[in-house]
């Protein structure tokens, strides 16, 4: 196989490879102090910071939802059965932790029920969602229609007295930049999202159905052992069975598989969303990797002829040529934080790098196994987008003491659209895996 260049091309790549969660880190990893992080949800809350406000009339209901230990996908079927609409009719600004305490806007499409003014109370039927507002407006609401998110985090089984070595750390982040990784959420809890969008690409429909559903691809719970392998010996009814109400994905494409008995409409039948899902996390491993290997490289700050440099105020993109490097014009903007390197989300509209930025750029998306013709053309393409290679967390606090579950040091942060907060923190602690203690809740996120 071969891509648009001509460049060899390597099949999907096996499951364990390519490892896609972030390897570097900007500043020192001596010095950081251990914590956990999560270890309840109210230690994690994420707030919305909207880019427009609803204008009161229109066919769209904006929903300000505040939800706790609920992933995403939940919530929206949540909203889907109250409403009685399918997933297409709802729309939200962006993906929120699942073990956290978030307040976020959704929107739901209700054409014949248009109407302006005071909204009644609306009732999901669960403590774990609930309604702060409803209003009207008159589009649907999109992913990255947000300004970007507050976080207000509590890191757990820490000593408050490390809050100076924190906080040292998040103002330099503050000031110079952090890395602008995508963090484990993008991946799923078995690390694999990005190997279906590659099969998903690939259009290895029995291949993905065994990467989803069986036991012979990625790693994952152990009590998921008896259903994936009825699935690798063809017992279609009993793998239905042994999985939860909330594996949707896994249980839409089983019925399907087990009704019709074709495998591409079993992956279809999942959904846009999810499949969308798959493939933005294929774009986002390819990222990582090409920050890596800016952060080995120190370049997270600099710019060179063929690199694409990311505009932080409007977010417009511009090739990089020698006329721009002439006397060093770039380097006042980026030690101000204007401008940054920008890297790839592979899509039809992606701004192309130049020379030898293009051809690092193609080697990392071809170690996924992914021609990027595949994201530029076909039912399941990508758009394609510039993600700047680091961000600027803004209005920093922080805070420590005691409370009734021990010692704390509370960090709070606003971070533009698509950042991770984990991303941050990591640059902050030595995040150290939480153990269940009386009160707490640990799962793994979305």
């Amino acid at each position: 196989m071969s891509d648009a260049s001509g460049e060899a091309t390597s099949p999907v790549a096996e499951a364990g490879s390519m490892d896609p969660l972030p390897r570097e880190l900007l500043l020192p990893r001596e010095g950081r102090p251990t914590g956990v992080l999560k270890e309840r949800a109210e230690d994690f809350l994420v707030e919305e910071l909207p880019l427009y406000d609803p204008c009161g009339e229109g066919e769209h209901l904006y929903l300000g939802v505040q939800k706790r230990h609920m992933p995403h996908g939940e919530l929206i079927r949540l909203l889907q059965r109250h409403f009685g609409v399918d997933e297409s009719a709802i729309g939200a600004a962006g993906m929120k932790d699942r073990i956290a305490l978030v307040r976020q806007t959704l929107s739901v499409h209700l054409p014949g029920r248009a109407r302006s003014g005071p909204i009644g109370a609306i009732d999901l039927g669960t403590d774990r969602a609930t309604v702060l507002w409803a209003a009207w407006h008159s589009n649907k609401l999109r992913r990255g229609h947000l300004k970007g998110n507050r976080f207000v985090i509590r890191i757990r089984r820490i000593d408050p007295l490390a809050a100076p070595a924190i906080w040292r750390r998040l103002r330099h982040l503050a000031a110079q930049g952090t890395p602008n990784y995508f963090g484990a959420q993008r991946f799923g809890y078995r690390r694999n999202t990005h190997r279906l969008g590659a099969l998903l690409l690939a259009q290895d429909w029995e291949g993905l159905l065994g990467e989803l559903v069986g036991a012979r691809g990625s790693a994952y719970p152990d009590h998921q052992r008896a259903c994936r392998e009825a699935f690798d010996e063809g017992r279609l009814a009993e793998a239905l069975a042994g999985w939860g109400a909330n594996d949707h994905s896994e249980r839409t494409a089983l019925r399907k598989l087990e009704k019709f008995g074709k495998p591409r409409r079993a992956v279809l039948a999942v959904g846009d969303h999810t499949r969308s899902f798959w493939v933005s996390a294929l774009q986002a491993a390819a990222f990582n990797r090409l920050l890596d290997a800016r952060l080995r490289a120190g370049s997270l700050a600099s710019l060179g002829e063929g690199d694409v440099a990311f505009r932080h105020q409007g977010g417009a993109c511009f090739l990089v040529g020698a006329e721009d490097l002439a006397g060093d014009a770039l380097a006042p903007r980026l030690a101000r934080g204007e401008i940054s390197p920008a890297g790839p989300l592979w899509g039809a509209k992606l701004l192309a790098a130049g020379g030898a930025t293009a051809a690092v750029e193609r080697h990392a998306l071809r170690e996924f196994g992914v021609d990027p013709a595949s994201l530029e053309s076909g039912p399941d393409a990508a758009p394609g987008a510039r993600r700047p290679y680091r961000v600027f967390p803004g209005s920093p606090e922080l805070d420590a003491g005691v409370d009734e579950h021990g010692g704390y040091v509370k960090v709070a942060f606003d971070l533009p659209k698509g950042a991770f907060a984990t991303v941050v923190l990591r640059e902050l602690i030595d995040e150290q895996p939480a153990e269940p203690r009386p009160g707490g809740e640990l799962d793994a996120e979305e």
